[in-house]
């Protein structure tokens, strides 16, 4: 349905003339923006890391010659030496490390033929380097598909991971979709499935069926049984709708539904996500994070428990102020948990009993981001689980792998491969305020080069979601906040209800109540920050993603207060997407209903039904490839902008889905953004 094609005639025409020279027609681009990509575009992009079991020994993905390398080094990062399928750096693309038991064998994945753009089948093998020899690495399996998240068995003998056989794109939402042709929903289907491959022959085993579309996976302690996530396909749209389950680690063995969210006797989980199953080491229990979650992968709620062999699940963490986004069991009643505790990232204890996980230590709280790449806010432990391994940046320092013990201090960077980066923005502070019952905070971006003395406009960033949380982190070459930091704007980042940090009643707030409460929420802000710092409110900009796109558009028919909007990948009208979408599943969770059964709530959160309240110049952006926010949305909310006068602009970049992937399209959507706040936010004053 995103198609080129099937847009309407007119908006064909308009987007097959903004395909083959799209960008020639951009503004005239600012010096001091060409600075800010030029800086932004220096950072070394560290992609992952792992530390072996034995804790000698990390791995990390990096970014070279455009592409991800496999490196190998001492856990205190010294002797750091590339693993590769091929002498010439950049020919291949590498990823999914995971160390064997024995901490000497680390397998990868390694695709030699890249393209993001295209329709053919990816190729991928998985490989296996011996890190005490000298050998090239040896190729265990040439796989036609998408391979991802490789995972060993405790004894050594077998590596799981996901696998869509024939895959031609990403197994991801946020991915190019691809192009409708054929019977929708029916030709062409990709299922992901769990798989196995014996390392001494070679025999891969697809273990879950082929009718259903496997999300997470985790082997038991004994490699004996998996349990995983997973729902009938299409798997970008069903997600929403996943249940866990537990099988035998043979091809084509029956499987049990151990928590179905939907059912029943799903208690507090009912109609809500899950994610990250984990089986307890004593293999008597699964853990899983349960919550109301907006986007595969940005996972956060509370802790559940179930039974391995049958039972209810049980919400080990009702009431907690915290957001839990990732788990490793410990011990059979402990638990490590990282989690996002008002906008930071926390590491922290948990105790285990039969009915609660309670929090016993907080390792560390870090104003950053952290994760070791496999997960949200993953860590990668040692076998003894005394070592930890994960990247971190914020925005003062850029992407670096950490490692070290795991206690009260957070461990140091044992790389520097960004160490000589200095931002070119302001300096970035916490922001707290309170409002109508619930505490909220942000992070507020000061201006480079701060005057006390001047005033100078804002520009709010609304993040996407709703179910997620602006913790600070290194910006990269796409859209963001610090460039409008760098440019001399005051940036102001809020974690309105709906987002991570607070608890899971604080996520929920904004059910059936898009664009009103949380739109309250940012306000307050706003005059919080506006009693702190000289910022001029008749100079305040609005900008976002996807949730921060719907954001973008809807807030000017609820309030005059912003001067400027860029709107990326949005939604103007609910009702309208609710058909035009291919992850429908994540709607009735927050609407309460399907838009057939109660279509005035989406209604009354849709811009296009405001739109004569819109005075706000507006530049909207998106992929013509979005599965997520389609293109039809932001048409008809330039349509409409352009039928009653407005001033607005609409870009669509060809070939891109939610997340844009080709750099030349990456500084553009930049470049346009910044030269739009610039033209009707002046700086200067």
């Amino acid at each position: 349905m995103l198609k080129r094609p099937h847009l309407p005639a007119p908006l064909l025409l308009l987007a097959l003339a903004l395909a083959p020279n799209a960008f020639a027609a951009a503004p005239e681009v600012d010096p001091r923006i060409e600075q800010v990509l030029a800086q932004l575009g220096k950072a070394q992009s560290i992609q992952a890391v792992a530390i072996s079991p034995d804790g000698k020994q990390l791995a990390w993905v990096i970014r070279h010659d455009g592409k991800p390398t496999v490196e190998v080094a001492d856990a205190d990062g010294r002797h750091a030496h590339r693993v590769s399928v091929t002498a010439k750096p950049g020919s291949c693309a590498e990823s999914d490390i995971a160390w064997a038991p024995d901490s000497r064998r680390l397998a990868f994945v390694s695709n030699c033929s890249v393209d993001l753009t295209s329709t053919k089948v990816m190729q991928n093998a998985i490989y296996l380097a011996d890190t005490h020899g000298n050998g090239a690495p040896a190729r265990l399996a040439e796989l036609q598909g998408y391979v991802r998240s490789l995972q060993w068995t405790a004894d050594g003998k077998s590596l799981g991971f996901l696998y869509v056989p024939g895959a031609t794109r990403h197994a991801s939402a946020v991915a190019a979709a691809k192009p409708a042709a054929g019977e929708i929903g029916v030709s062409g289907m990709e299922v992901q499935r769990v798989a196995s491959l014996d390392v001494a022959s070679g025999a891969l085993r697809e273990l879950t069926p082929a009718s259903m579309y496997a999300y997470e996976f985790d082997w038991s302690p004994d490699g004996s049984r998996i349990a995983y996530t997973a729902a009938p396909p299409p798997g970008d749209n069903n997600w929403w709708i996943a249940k866990l389950y537990v099988q035998s680690a043979q091809a084509d063995a029956g499987a049990s539904v151990l928590v179905d969210p939907a059912g029943t006797d799903s208690g507090s989980l009912h109609g809500l996500q899950i994610a990250l199953p984990r089986w307890s080491p004593d293999a008597a229990r699964i853990a899983f994070i349960g919550g109301l979650m907006s986007d595969q992968g940005a996972t956060g709620g509370d802790i559940y428990a179930v039974a391995a062999g049958d039972g209810a699940p049980v919400n080990l963490t009702p009431g907690i102020r915290v957001t839990p986004s990732w788990l490793r069991w410990t011990g059979p009643q402990s638990m490590l948990v990282s989690q996002v505790s008002n906008g930071q990232s926390q590491l922290a204890d948990y105790a285990v009993s039969a009915t609660r996980a309670q929090q016993q230590r907080v390792h560390f709280t870090l104003p950053a981001s952290i994760s070791d790449g496999s997960a949200s806010m993953a860590m990668s432990l040692s076998g003894d689980l005394k070592r930890v391994a994960f990247l971190q940046s914020s925005y003062a320092v850029a992407t670096e792998v950490h490692a070290g013990a795991l206690g009260s201090t957070p461990p140091p960077a044992v790389t520097s491969f960004n160490a000589a980066l200095k931002p070119a923005w302001g300096k970035a502070e916490s922001v707290e305020w309170n409002n109508e019952g619930f505490h909220v905070q942000g992070w507020l971006l000061y201006p480079a080069h701060y005057d006390p003395k001047k005033t100078y406009p804002m520009v709010v960033v609304v993040h996407g979601g709703p179910s997620s949380a602006v913790i600070p982190r290194w910006p990269g070459v796409g859209y963001g906040a610090a460039p409008l930091s760098a440019l001399g704007y005051f940036v102001f980042e809020p974690n309105p209800r709906g987002s991570f940090g607070q608890g899971e009643k604080y996520v929920q707030a904004n059910r059936k109540d898009f664009g009103y409460g949380d739109l309250r929420d940012i306000l307050a802000g706003v005059d919080a920050v506006e009693k702190k710092v000289p910022v001029d409110d008749k100079r305040l900009g609005l900008t976002g993603w996807s949730y921060g796109g719907f954001m973008s558009m809807f807030a000017p028919t609820q309030t005059q207060r912003f001067r400027a909007v860029v709107a990326g990948a949005g939604i103007s009208n609910w009702q309208s997407y609710y058909g035009q979408n291919l992850i429908d599943q994540w709607m009735p969770p927050f609407f309460g209903a399907t838009v057939y059964d109660d279509p005035a709530v989406y209604a009354k959160s849709s811009a296009i039904n405001f739109i004569k309240q819109v005075k706000t110049p507006m530049l909207i952006v998106v992929g013509d490839r979005d599965a997520e926010c389609p293109a039809p949305q932001s048409f008809e909310m330039w349509h409409a902008l352009r039928a009653q006068g407005g001033t607005t602009s609409l870009v669509v970049y060809p070939n891109e889905g939610h997340h844009f992937v080709d750099p030349a399209h990456q500084r553009d959507v930049l470049q346009r953004a910044l030269g739009w706040f610039t033209k009707y936010l002046p700086a200067g004053g």
